[in-house]
């Protein structure tokens, strides 16, 4: 089995479960329970103090474990992760196509954070916002606990402007700079998002960088966070993000194709520093394809 190198944590809801074994079966229904009893049996769930539990360890509500993921394999994938910058408190690094960025389903070290956790040799490394898989480009983690709720400010206040770059077909009959604003929620099957009717709970801003006969290069300004809001704006619009697998149509599913990433790159981060009032801006090394 290849395992996490840094435990995940989950919280126990109410139920009326006789332990929390049973409690974590209940939270993750898809593991069958003698998965979870082999981790158990392992030492490989622990408590909110780090100690192992067993089978026989009591169910609270609200009851904090941390436990660490399990895949029999695991894809690997290409590309390294370039570290930005590095301090005290922030960690910011360029990801690339392909490589989640926490464990997730089939990945547990081919990701994120397990790298540099392991290169930096910082189990506290939090990231303090998310990418798609597909998408590459910037990444702000926290570097410790103390500062950590001061840098996650900024991004539940959506104080943080983040400008991504995309390429995708051209869309000679609208206006720009051109704001989408709809209202979205999960569809079928559950990974993808769509649009449906009421009020807006989505905005982005699209404005053209570069034109060509073929592919436009856009910047995409996401006003709000929305699971998959940028490749749904761009389809809606009528110009899919090129490579999209998802948008607008789910195509076949199939392994990886390394050679045809998704075209669109987390390029830029600005926010005003919670700890010093200073501005800063990052911006990733990476580019996409060039406009045909």
């Amino acid at each position: 089995m290849i395992h996490a190198d840094a435990p995940s944590t989950v919280h126990l809801p109410e139920g009326d479960w006789p332990t929390a074994l049973d409690g974590l079966c209940a939270c993750f229904p898809r593991i069958p329970r003698e998965q979870w009893l082999d981790r158990v049996r392992r030492g490989r769930v622990l408590d909110a103090d780090g100690a192992p539990i067993d089978e026989r360890t009591p169910h609270r509500a609200g009851m904090k474990l941390r436990y660490f993921r399990e895949v029999a394999s695991e894809p690997s994938v290409p590309g390294e992760e370039v570290v930005l910058h590095a301090d005290e408190h922030l960690v910011v690094v360029d990801k690339p196509h392909f490589l989640p960025v926490i464990p997730a389903g089939a990945y547990v070290r081919q990701t994120l954070l397990a790298r540099l956790v392991r290169r930096l040799g910082n189990p506290s490394l939090v990231p303090l916002h998310r990418l798609d898989r597909e998408t590459a480009g910037l990444v702000l983690f926290s570097a410790q606990p103390a500062t950590r709720d001061a840098y996650l400010g900024p991004f539940r206040a959506r104080r943080i402007a983040k400008r991504y770059e995309a390429l995708a077909a051209p869309l000679p009959g609208l206006d720009f700079p051109h704001v989408r604003r709809s209202r979205l929620q999960r569809g079928e099957p559950f990974f993808r998002m769509c649009e449906v009717d009421g009020e807006a709970n989505s905005e982005t801003r699209v404005e053209v960088i570069e034109r060509g006969t073929r592919l436009w290069r856009y910047a995409l300004e996401p006003h709000t966070g929305r699971k998959h809001q940028l490749r749904v704006h761009m389809a809606s619009l009528g110009a899919p993000i090129c490579n999209d697998r998802f948008y607008p149509q789910l195509q076949e599913r199939g392994g990886d194709d390394f050679s045809r990433p998704l075209q669109l790159l987390a390029r830029a981060l600005t926010f005003v520093d919670p700890l010093s009032g200073q501005p800063r801006e990052f911006r990733s090394r990476l580019s996409l394809d060039p406009v045909a």
